[in-house]
């Protein structure tokens, strides 16, 4: 059962040692920009810490780092020997995976992650709080969260068709775009039976008809593979719209292209 976050937390204003500081071990391993840290810890030099890392009690003598480990590792650099913190009270403190998972989201929304940060973020939640939850935190669906996490998404029991059935790259597809694992199944069955250049089309068809028959996706994988190349030159500004439509659909701007032009076509035909 996915764990939840506290949706209010109270803490107090405290000064602690910063060798009473514990970051947690996977954010140990998070390797942080020296250059970024570097500029901040001038920031802070020059305007005074504005928003002070928040912990809470592990022990006796030690607080585990909840967030602003950016923020630490600046006052560190600046040589700090105690620092003011936001100190949850005990009714709003999380246990431990509780409080990595909190951590993560807390750094998720740096305008500077790169798409692996993204992805290890996502990762991690995944794996703490359920798909859904980890979706709701990072401020994604749960399909973009499955593209961020790529083959560690897959359920377990589609996985285990890997390589007999279907290749790796191919069931993160299939995964995206059909989320559901019993019907999932019975599509890898019958793309098992085709060869591998008719199967990426196949794909391809499935990610613009997901309802639609397997008769009628493979009928249309098969014009795929024997169609004409079609080359049209776009201004600017249709471009550039074409370029932000295919980015909400999640869709590359040939395939939206193609599904223009094929939809333009089927209405044709019906005329």
């Amino acid at each position: 059962m996915a764990r939840r976050y506290k949706p209010v937390i109270s803490y107090r204003l405290k000064e602690i040692p910063v060798k009473q500081i514990k970051v947690w071990r996977e954010a140990q391993a998070r390797k942080l920009d020296r250059e970024g840290i570097s500029e901040l810890a001038k920031s802070i030099k020059t305007e005074g810490l504005l928003n002070p890392p928040l912990v809470q009690k592990q022990d006796k003598s030690t607080y585990l780092l909840m967030s602003g480990q950016r923020r630490l590792a600046a006052l560190k650099r600046l040589g700090a020997k105690k620092i003011p913190v936001h100190l949850l009270t005990k009714q709003t403190a999380y246990d431990l995976e509780n409080a990595k998972a909190a951590s993560v989201v807390e750094n998720i929304h740096r305008n500077d992650m790169n798409h692996k940060e993204i992805a290890d973020a996502c990762k991690f939640l995944h794996e703490q709080v359920g798909k859904t939850t980890a979706a709701r935190s990072m401020g994604m669906s749960v399909q973009t969260l499955n593209k961020y996490l790529g083959f560690a998404g897959v359920p377990d029991k589609l996985k285990e068709l890997v390589p007999s059935k279907i290749s790796r790259d191919e069931v993160v597809k299939l995964y995206q775009i059909i989320p559901n694992i019993s019907k999932a199944e019975k599509l890898i069955e019958k793309l098992s039976k085709i060869d591998s250049t008719l199967r990426k089309k196949y794909l391809t068809a499935l990610a613009q008809s997901p309802k639609s028959s397997h008769l009628k996706l493979l009928k249309r994988a098969k014009a795929m593979l024997i169609k004409q190349n079609v080359s049209f030159k776009l201004s600017k500004t249709n471009a550039r719209k074409l370029a932000r439509e295919s980015n909400k659909n999640e869709i590359t701007p040939d395939e939206l292209a193609e599904k223009i032009i094929s939809d333009y076509l089927k209405r044709k035909k019906r005329r």
